[in-house]
């Protein structure tokens, strides 16, 4: 299994990103996928998932701003951000399965700042 985030970067507040996940060695298109965030000294804080048929579901904290969705063909899953505010500023991975972390990338820096 292997996911790799990409997309990440410096962006001033109110701004926009898009993140995007690339996923290879399992059945994508079946399983749960999630978006988690992670500042220094404080755990995983999942952000936002979408299940294998298209179902999605956001943190309250996200939820207007962010928009998770999947490309099954191209095994890839994206995280569209706008609005961004200096407190979604984090490391941001993408996971397997929703609201668990074993699986997961090795993350994408996104900073929010002016």
């Amino acid at each position: 299994v292997q996911l790799v985030e990409s997309g990440g970067g410096l962006v001033q507040p109110g701004g926009s990103l898009r993140l995007s996940c690339a996923a290879s060695g399992f059945a994508f298109s079946m399983s749960a996928m999630s978006w988690a965030r992670q500042t220094p000294g404080k755990g995983l804080e999942w952000v936002s998932g979408i299940s294998g048929t298209g179902s999605t579901y956001y943190a309250d904290s996200v939820k207007g701003r962010f928009t998770i969705s999947r490309d099954n063909a191209k095994n890839t899953m994206y995280l569209q951000m706008i609005s961004l505010k200096p407190e979604d500023t984090a490391v941001y991975y993408c996971a397997l399965g929703i609201k668990t972390y074993r699986t997961r990338g090795q993350g994408t820096q996104v900073t929010v700042s002016s």
